[in-house]
């Protein structure tokens, strides 16, 4: 079966599920789509990212297209390129995703995600099978254009106008990966205090224990060194998760409401509006209504946010985990722009992180469940239909349940919010049991 798109592009492990000769296939088949005559291609330093960035450019050669190459770069630095040249993008990433696996996410012109119709014209002419037989080359592609990085930090540096970030010390968690040559720098030249770790990357450890998906040596070193807080970005960098001095997990809800309510302050959130999806903890609704920040919810994946962030023109809006939009500043999501922006609050309400954490929501207990899905077919969404609707009745107004398709991975996602953490944990449980008995029978 072919690769799929999925609420971040497509995505399948290296060289199994995903075929260098199918990713020139899907370059032919994005060229016309893309609406530029130029496309910039990164990669977050995979080892298998070499062979996947040659495919891609052999396709979109044969179409005629110039390509442009920055080599390891964070997606949001290929968004930045895109969008201030004016041409698409493909970034070859698994973001938060071992080494093993690996992906492409494509940006039209402009550096704009995809929208659903573009994604479905471009599977439809994959499908037709009516592809040259195309030489895969192996050579080392060596970046053309690197420099075009520079400018992203630049803005970056320039989002926070003249202020500086002295006085306030960090770590930075860079999860061996695209923000390895970028985070520590750019922040240190803003007047930071920067301890760096996981910025060695060999091509096979990103994402090993460390970065957004595994928290604990970023909070076992902010606890060690004193530092006021610290931030992790995944392997991309196009998104972040921070801890407090205590290590305490501050994730993408409580950095929505610190911002939203920053913003509002300073009369810059449009139309007084955060956009949230559907995984958003009940705590940050309940917030917003008190603080008169309206709440637009929408599909999980930064896509329906960053649709709905262009429909309005609104300014802010982004996902629990860590994927933030400031669109006024950005057109994709840029784990290093909100980590500033969230610093920048920081010096200028010379309030610690835990304090406008405290004061920005308050959290409901919410429990996140997974059930792998890599063996069946089965509708089980469907099956589990009267199982959710009876946690529902059971949790009533002060709880929620969400049961989901994964859109990059191979699981069904499970989440239960609750006021007491041992109900969600008990609701979700059962809710894990009746799904693996209805798996084991299909």
């Amino acid at each position: 079966m072919s690769p799929k798109f999925g609420t971040d592009g497509v995505r399948g492990r290296a060289f199994v599920d995903l075929r260098p000769e199918w990713v020139t296939n899907l370059a032919i088949s994005a060229s016309d789509v893309l609406q530029s005559d130029t496309v910039v291609i990164g990669s977050d330093g995979r080892a298998s990212g070499k062979d996947f960035v040659n495919a891609l450019r052999i396709g979109f050669d044969s179409k005629g297209l110039s390509v442009w190459y920055m080599g390891t770069v964070p997606t949001p630095a290929l968004a930045h390129a895109a969008a201030t040249h004016g041409i698409a993008a493909a970034m070859v990433s698994a973001s938060h995703n071992r080494s093993q696996d690996n992906g492409i996410k494509l940006l039209s012109a402009g550096g704009k995600k995809l929208t659903d119709h573009a994604q479905r014209e471009i599977e439809a002419i994959l499908e037709s099978d009516d592809f040259p037989n195309l030489t895969q080359g192996s050579d080392y592609v060596e970046p053309s254009h690197s420099y075009l990085a520079n400018d992203w930090v630049s803005t970056l540096q320039e989002s926070i106008k003249d202020r500086s970030l002295s006085g306030i010390s960090l770590v930075v968690d860079c999860a061996n990966g695209a923000a390895s040559a970028f985070a520590a720098r750019t922040l240190r030249e803003l007047g930071a205090r920067v301890t760096s770790i996981h910025d060695v990357p060999d091509g096979n450890n990103i994402n090993e224990d460390c970065g957004s998906t595994n928290l604990a040596s970023l909070q076992t070193v902010v606890r060690d060194n004193n530092a006021d807080l610290g931030l992790a970005f995944d392997g991309d960098a196009d998104r972040v998760l921070a801890v407090d001095q205590q290590g305490r997990v501050i994730d993408g809800d409580f950095m929505i409401a610190i911002c939203a309510e920053d913003l509002k302050s300073r009369e810059a959130l449009n139309g007084n509006t955060a956009v949230v999806t559907v995984m958003t903890n009940l705590g940050f609704h309940l917030a917003m209504k008190e603080k008169q920040i309206h709440v637009h919810q929408t599909p999980v994946g930064d896509r329906q946010v960053l649709a709905a962030l262009e429909e309005n023109d609104w300014s802010l809006g982004g996902e629990q985990s860590g994927h933030i939009i400031f669109s006024d500043l950005s057109t994709t999501g840029d784990g290093l722009l909100t980590g500033i922006q969230l610093l920048d609050i920081i010096g200028r309400s010379n309030k610690p992180l835990d304090e406008l954490a405290d004061s920005a929501m308050v959290r409901y207990p919410q429990v996140l469940k997974q059930v792998n899905l890599s063996t069946t077919t089965v509708d089980i969404e469907s099956s589990l239909t009267e199982d959710i609707a009876n946690a529902e009745i059971e949790l009533g107004d002060s709880g929620r349940v969400l049961v989901r398709r994964s859109g990059t991975e191979p699981v069904l996602r499970i989440m239960v919010e609750s006021l007491e953490d041992e109900i969600a944990e008990s609701t979700a449980n059962k809710l894990v049991l009746a799904a693996e008995s209805y798996l084991a029978v299909s």
